[in-house]
């Protein structure tokens, strides 16, 4: 347990080396930053990339993202319309204004298939992936924290951490921090709820107060301050040096948005986008899509800042938004869109614009995508229902091929008309990013499933050149 006792001002030696708190798979964190370090030096087998997957979780259309369809008839094709893009005779639908110039900058797949219909989070945790988030596969060979800088490699976001006014974590169709047979030291870092930090660490502060972000950033920005002042750092080897630094610098701070430029903020921000008395009354029915617009472009923004920081893997998720029935719990297309795709137009392309002018594009690969689309032809209600013959996915940067579409699909959108891109795939591509992966096999400590999994799936060919 990470263990800083504040009663009397004063700390022990002692009490910052006990700062293994993040202590996972039996080693305490100073220990474990020493071992990743040694196998980073000698493996060579992680690369310098991040992967950010946008999980859309609901199902997004195709139609109405990415596939209009604009010559089928009325009922099957886009019911936004469509919007010419940067890529010639490429089209989006209409709602993705600030997306369309920006086509050359990512890849969108018409011919990804997830395989049903079914609610869950099969793209990110499925048996493609031994029922562990994809991220929890990763950090079980690369480590769980950055050797360098600390940072958790496996992170989750979900709107709490932006914004404690939100629903918790929509996980009855999925729990994205699932590590399968891995083992809990594997989970995802979730800040702002229930995650392992919060049950990992503890400080003289009431515990109904520790899921508080400003009193938590508080409260180690003064134990540092008290332990520079006092010399009490001296003498600490490197590791454990880290280690300290891991809770009461790198870590708290990447993950305070004050620490943002203000405009930079304001960049992000999707909640002005999508106001209640310019839609319609119906936005009161459906309070996911408020905390959709008040989180979606800071999320984007705090998962820059990690991956900056050394997160190799991160799961952004705003809830159950993108079910688009038109019935007592969903709007319909047309409206939901207003909803989901204009947070989700203005989030995206303004992460694409940020990491491009910091010169992050080819570091970070950017995944989105949900377990499903949506049905070919519209319902009698105006909305699409569950559909797995085809899906939605954009993939930008990582350093993989942009600005190409890849596959097609049938005239009604309802099926690949080419080879199918699958979650196998997905996978792959995602594994072929973040790692050397014909260099795993020869590691004697990574379990053969795992291993199976990230030298085996098929990496999308197209986008690796």
């Amino acid at each position: 347990m990470l263990s800083f006792l504040e009663k009397t001002g004063k700390h022990s030696r002692r009490d910052f080396l006990r700062v293994g708190g993040l202590a996972l798979g039996g080693l305490s964190l100073p220990s474990l930053f020493a071992s990743q370090a040694a196998a980073l030096q000698d493996g060579r087998f992680v690369r310098d990339k991040s992967v950010i997957f946008v999980f859309m979780h609901g199902g997004p259309s195709q139609t109405e993202t990415f596939d209009p369809k604009m010559t089928a008839p009325a009922g099957i094709r886009s019911a936004t319309g469509e919007i010419a893009t940067s890529i010639p005779g490429v089209t989006f639908g209409s709602t993705f204004e600030k997306l369309a110039p920006l086509a050359d900058q990512f890849s969108i797949v018409r011919s990804f298939k997830t395989g049903n219909g079914n609610h869950d989070i099969k793209p990110i945790v499925c048996r493609d992936t031994i029922g562990a988030n994809i991220g929890s596969l990763y950090a079980r060979v690369a480590g769980t924290s950055h050797p360098k800088t600390g940072m958790p490699l496996n992170a989750a976001l979900y709107p709490r951490a932006v914004d404690a006014e939100t629903m918790p974590a929509i996980k009855q169709f999925g729990d994205f921090e699932s590590t399968g047979e891995l083992g809990s030291a594997y989970m995802p870092f979730v800040p702002g709820g229930d995650g392992s930090l919060q049950e990992a660490m503890k400080l003289s502060i009431p515990r109904d107060r520790l899921d508080d972000r400003k009193t938590l950033l508080a409260t180690l920005d003064r134990i540092k301050r008290t332990a520079d002042s006092e010399g009490q750092l001296e003498g600490l080897d490197r590791f454990q040096q880290q280690a300290f630094d891991t809770i009461v610098g790198g870590v708290a701070e990447a993950f305070d948005l004050s620490k943002e430029d203000p405009s930079t903020i304001a960049r992000y921000d999707t909640a002005p986008l999508v106001r209640p008395d310019q839609i319609s009354k119906a936005w009161k029915n459906y309070p996911r899509y408020v905390d959709n617009a008040k989180s979606l472009g800071k999320l984007m923004l705090l998962a820059r800042r990690l991956c900056e920081a050394g997160c190799g893997f991160i799961t952004v998720t705003t809830n159950f938004v993108w079910d688009m029935h038109s019935d007592q719990n969903n709007a319909g297309v047309e409206e939901g869109m207003q909803y989901m795709g204009v947070p989700f137009d203005h989030a995206i392309s303004t992460f694409l614009q940020d990491v491009e002018d910091r010169g992050l594009s080819e570091k970070i690969l950017l995944v989105c995508c949900g377990e499903m689309g949506r049905t070919p032809k519209i319902n009698t209600r105006g909305g699409r229902d569950h559909w797995g013959g085809l899906a939605p996915l954009l993939l930008s940067g990582g350093g993989l091929n942009m600005g190409q579409v890849l596959g097609q699909s049938t005239a009604d959108a309802g099926a690949p008309a080419t080879d199918p891109v699958t979650i196998d795939n997905l996978v792959g591509t995602i594994m072929h990013t973040l790692l050397e992966a014909g260099k795993i096999r020869t590691l004697s400590n990574i379990p053969a499933e795992v291993a199976r999994i990230i030298t085996d799936s098929e990496p999308i060919h197209e986008l690796l050149g």
